[in-house]
């Protein structure tokens, strides 16, 4: 006979007599990190306001601009709306812990955020390698740049991207299911990630670890050296074109290899190891899931002139019809 202690919960009592659950207990709430992360929460808020307002500033200028008919364009557009999604997975959640007593989280929902992380993190990560492409294509094949990048060509390859984020994250979500949870019950972490919902499992989680080890570390390390060596290719190919031509590239090409550099090196960094967690994780994920999104608008505003000058004519215009209107 199981008796109840009050100072325990349902399943630290049932772990205490040898029994497993399938699920978090009566689809109760997993604790996430005791601890405030980092910042306050006044701070976080405005971060968050930030990347949505940043994101949806270059996803008007690029529809009201009608910049959206340029592959490059076209792929940015989408880029901002992945980095909305991809921050609204966290950080909501992030902020509403930091003004509750009891940070918590249901099974379900966890679930559901190691889906959204992984979904439009992979997505992102197609979409940036995607973009790679386009601009290979533009400097070192101009000539067949428009054949190459046409509409249809490019609508397929968004799809692709989503797809393959699809098809990522529901692999994840499916090695995490199925296992059995009848232990601790706190994530250290300020969100659910693979690797500390697998801490939780009482069972052995090693093939679990290395068949998603092998699932994100591929995608991150293999994307990141795609575009490592299509930058590579690009730079040396500078040295045919025109001085103008050549300042022109590395305008646009430079913002690009910020973002592969602030999204692909803590992405790296946390999915090509083996399964373990270290206290350094929460403030890596921080870059990829927090700091890219909210730098990618500022990134691609600033180095980029004809994404500048649309702004500038676009909303130039409209605060100039408003003064009228006065």
């Amino acid at each position: 006979m199981i008796t109840a202690n009050p100072d325990k919960t349902p399943i630290q009592v049932l772990h205490e007599y040898g029994m497993k659950t399938k699920n978090f207990p009566c689809m109760n709430f997993i604790k996430v990190e005791k601890r405030p992360f980092v910042a306050k929460d006044t701070v976080k808020r405005q971060i968050s306001v930030v990347i949505l307002l940043g994101n949806l500033l270059i996803m008007l200028t690029v529809y009201k601009g009608n910049l959206f008919k340029f592959p490059m364009y076209f792929f940015l557009g989408y880029l901002s709306f992945v980095d909305i999604c991809y921050s609204s997975v966290t950080a909501p959640k992030m902020i509403v812990d930091l003004l509750a007593k009891r940070k918590t989280i249901s099974y379900e929902g966890c679930m559901l955020q190691v889906f959204g992380v992984h979904f439009f993190g992979c997505t992102e990560i197609f979409i940036l390698t995607v973009m790679a492409y386009d601009r290979y294509v533009a400097i070192c094949k101009p000539l067949h740049y428009m054949t190459i990048m046409g509409p249809d060509r490019c609508n397929k390859m968004l799809l692709g991207t989503w797809v393959g984020g699809f098809l990522h994250s529901i692999i994840q979500v499916a090695l995490i299911v199925p296992l059995p949870f009848c232990g601790p019950n706190e994530i250290d972490h300020y969100f659910c990630d693979v690797h500390p919902v697998l801490k939780l499992a009482c069972t052995d989680t090693y093939v679990v670890g290395v068949v998603v080890t092998a699932n994100s570390g591929t995608i991150a390390l293999g994307s990141f050296v795609i575009l490592l060596i299509s930058y590579t290719v690009i730079l040396v190919s500078l040295r045919k074109q025109s001085t103008d031509g050549r300042r022109k590239a590395l305008s646009t090409c430079g913002s690009h290899i910020a973002v592969v550099i602030i999204f692909f090196g803590p992405c790296t960094f946390m999915y090509m190891r083996p399964d373990t967690t270290f206290s350094e994780d929460k403030m890596v994920a921080v870059f990829y899931t927090i700091v890219t999104p909210m730098l990618n608008p500022l990134i691609y505003t600033m180095r980029n002139a004809e994404v500048k000058n649309a702004m500038k004519k676009l909303w130039g215009r409209k605060v100039f019809r408003e003064a009228n209107d006065k």
